[in-house]
């Protein structure tokens, strides 16, 4: 173990000077200064950036200069677009950019180190996203300024990370279940081998380390804490949990509270970056609006009024390599018209609904969520599902594009068994996916 921790601290290294590096100081500085930015100040700033991405489209970016062209959108016309005029632009649909993303929706004005990085997020539907080194440095600041600060913490302080990197390589594989990137002072424990014989080893490596507090997938965390609640372990005080990628609840407030003894801070954002929610010291999810533009809108298209759900449509204003232009990224969110005692003007999220997963078990009794890397990569997918009708069976319905590759099909099988073991793997080719009777897609069904 010793030497893959050695391997994983250099690749620590790499991307920490990738996020933290360059430009991520000023733009750290500039994040903080906005926090105290009046409404009107917020107003004039996205409209700014607004109009400054349109521009970049309309002139480097292939897929959306067609796009304003057949809508008989000028560039003129886009000069004086301003944040509440969105809906006189097109949607970008999921579909759009897993078809499009790594060809016509990128600019031919490009900054440097770009990666492209695989997400399937909760639709189920495989896209790759490209982040610049700036790009990556302009989230980062936001993230440090908006989620870990707000929280009382930073990063680079001790911390435990719940993700979805594949740190222990295979189902069977033997303790421990983490690998410490000693860089970045981030225990980087499994997800994917949660379970109540394992806790004893996962709070092992947060007292060995110092942890300070813990991040990642909030079900896989408050499985973590809950199994550590059952044996009667007893965990250091943490100074906080901040979640991400599922819905958190009450429920799971308690638990990381009686747990770690301390508060949980929830939010919203994804590997698209073109949207930040996040919850303040008083407990209120603002929305930042230097990330970008988050329209709530109806199955109409029309905005809804504060209280009521409407899906979430997203304009980023920090990938200029790739811009997301109205993009419906297949949340729901509930807008609310309150002011915070925080003291700061930006906009109040009152819940983040529709990001619900069922928990999926292994026969050893391991509990986990959050399949989506099952399908990064694969080129032929267009959506899929991951359903577990027993702990014996796991059945896969995909919607492809054409037909699957027999390699792909070949490695979804092998990813779910190296997650659950020796499970019987069905996959499905469907020609679509039957939603929930509210209208929401479910990328993981549980029948247990």
């Amino acid at each position: 173990m010793w030497l893959q921790n050695v391997f994983v601290s250099a690749y620590g290294l790499q991307w920490k000077q990738r996020r933290f590096g360059g430009i991520f100081s000023e733009e750290y500085r500039k994040a903080k200064e906005r926090e105290s930015f009046t409404a009107q100040q917020w107003s004039d700033y996205q409209d700014w950036h607004l109009q400054r991405i349109l521009h970049h489209a309309f002139d480097h970016v292939p897929y959306y200069k067609k796009a304003f062209e057949e809508q008989n959108i000028s560039r003129q016309s886009l000069a004086k677009l301003s944040a509440n005029a969105l809906s006189k632009l097109p949607v970008l649909l999921k579909e759009d950019l897993r078809r499009f993303g790594t060809s016509t929706l990128l600019s031919d004005k490009k900054e440097k180190g770009g990666l492209f990085f695989p997400s399937s997020g909760s639709t189920g539907t495989p896209t790759q996203i490209l982040f610049s080194h700036a790009m990556h440095q302009r989230v980062f600041a936001l993230m440090e300024s908006r989620v870990r600060n707000w929280a009382g913490v930073n990063s680079f302080m001790p911390r435990g990370m719940i993700g979805g990197r594949r740190v222990v390589p295979n189902a069977y594989a033997l303790p421990p279940y983490y690998r410490y990137n000693r860089a970045e002072k981030q225990v980087y424990f499994s997800a994917y081998h949660i379970s109540k014989k394992n806790a004893q080893d996962y709070l092992a490596a947060i007292k060995k380390y110092g942890v300070q507090y813990m991040t990642g997938y909030a079900m896989s965390n408050f499985l973590l804490a809950s199994f550590m609640d059952e044996l009667d372990l007893t965990a250091p005080h943490l100074r906080c949990v901040i979640t991400s990628s599922e819905k958190l609840t009450p429920k799971m407030r308690e638990v990381f509270l009686k747990v770690y003894g301390c508060k949980t801070f929830d939010g919203w954002s994804g590997l698209e970056n073109c949207g930040l929610v996040s919850e303040c010291e008083q407990g209120s999810l603002h929305v930042s609006p230097d990330a970008g533009i988050i329209e709530l809108l109806d199955d109409k298209m029309q905005p809804v009024d504060a209280g009521s759900p409407g899906r979430v449509y997203c304009t980023g204003f920090l990938n200029y390599d790739q811009p997301l232009i109205r993009y419906d990224i297949g949340d729901t969110m509930v807008a609310s018209n309150e002011s915070c005692a925080c003291g700061r003007h930006m906009p109040v999220i009152r819940e983040i609904i529709g990001r619900n997963e069922d928990v999926v078990y292994g026969k050893d009794g391991r509990a986990m969520v959050r399949f989506h890397s099952i399908f990064n990569g694969l080129r032929s997918i267009k959506q899929a599902q991951v359903i577990q009708e027993s702990t014996e069976l796991i059945r896969i319905k995909v919607v492809p594009d054409g037909n699957v590759a027999p390699q792909e099909l070949v490695i979804m099988k092998d990813r779910i068994r190296s997650q659950l073991g020796d499970v019987d793997v069905l996959i499905e080719q469907v020609e679509t996916i039957d939603q929930t009777k509210n209208g929401k897609f479910k990328a993981v069904i549980s029948r247990l």
